[in-house]
């Protein structure tokens, strides 16, 4: 099969990133599987040592359409966008979409609840290429440290809540993308982080915090922290129920529980082995890629993967705060 893929980035991706590296994990392993791949991409980006075909993409708003090869034989796309032409296209949706926002017939969402937030069924679950994710659990545990692994900056990711979290239990909290910008011995900023600092910071916590205040598309920081054997409370929303057992972590309804489940040891309760084997089951590059495999045949055979157009079902912007 030849599949046509567009980035305008450089590929791979050098420290921080997050749907960059799952678009380029997703690219790599159906190579290896014996697919020929195609880039339309940024011209310094470095992928013929993969498997794959880069052709370097022109300048221009959607000159990038007119290099796509006539024996494609489907396009997969990471962003809403109609091409022009008979070529199938598949669309993974990544992000929450506007009110009002309608994608393609062949969209892909990213989890359970995202598909049904958009008016679909239809997902495939992220995943991470667990090479670039050796697994080193720390020796010995204490529920002392915990995890903030998002965008600090971005209020539904709830960076607040996991800092009065620390400050009221006194916990050490190590926020990783970005900073909180206070002042406090419990509270430790390592800034924006990728690559092996990232790795050293998670291995160096007990646990993560994931409160997030929307509905999360599926958060790949939660599945990064469990790669290393580290337990996850999470909120209720989004794909996070789908993502936390009661054997990796807890969802926490309202803040009043997240910091109960901070204060309270639960060190002995998880054990790492399990999480990191959680993972390597249920979030693999190779079940990923071969789920994908399945849908583009579908769409090559004439099917359409959503009976009509999925689109936002709410009427407030998805940025909008859900009570935590």
């Amino acid at each position: 099969m030849k599949i046509v893929f567009s980035h305008n980035g450089v590929l791979p991706v050098i420290g921080y990133g997050g749907i960059e590296r799952i678009l380029f994990w997703h690219m790599v392993e159906l190579a290896r599987l014996g697919h020929k791949v195609v880039l339309i991409g940024h011209p310094d980006s470095k992928v013929k040592d993969y498997g794959i075909e880069l052709i370097p993409m022109k300048a221009g708003d959607k000159e990038w359409v007119t290099q796509i090869p006539k024996d494609a034989d489907i396009i997969h796309l990471s962003y809403n966008y109609k091409v022009p032409g008979d070529i199938p296209t598949i669309i993974t949706i990544h992000g929450n979409g506007q009110p009002g926002e309608i994608f393609d017939k062949n969209s892909v969402f990213v989890s359970k609840k995202h598909a049904e937030i958009h008016g679909s069924t239809q997902f495939v679950h992220n995943a991470i290429d667990l090479a670039e994710y050796p697994y080193h659990p720390k020796e010995k545990r204490d529920w002392k440290d915990f995890l903030f692994l998002a965008k600090a900056s971005w209020r539904v990711k709830n960076l607040k809540d996991s800092v009065r979290a620390a400050r009221n239990t006194g916990k050490h909290l190590h926020v990783a993308g970005g900073r909180w910008w206070g002042l406090s011995r419990y509270v430790h900023n390592h800034g924006i982080v990728g690559g092996d600092a990232k790795m050293d910071i998670i291995r160096s916590c007990d646990f993560m915090v994931f409160p997030v205040r929307w509905h999360e598309p599926f958060g790949i920081a939660v599945i990064e922290a469990m790669s290393q054997g580290l337990p996850v409370i999470g909120s209720p929303y989004g794909s996070l129920p789908e993502l936390i057992s009661k054997d990796v972590g807890f969802i926490a309804h309202n803040y009043a529980e997240l910091e109960a489940l901070v204060r309270k040891d639960h060190s002995r309760t998880f054990n790492p082995d399990v999480i990191r084997k959680y993972v390597e089951d249920n979030f693999n590059v190779r079940k990923h890629a071969l789920s994908y495999l399945e849908l583009y045949q579908k769409v090559i055979n004439g099917e359409s993967l959503n009976a009509t157009n999925p689109t936002y079902q709410f009427s407030e912007r998805a940025e909008n705060l859900l009570a935590f």
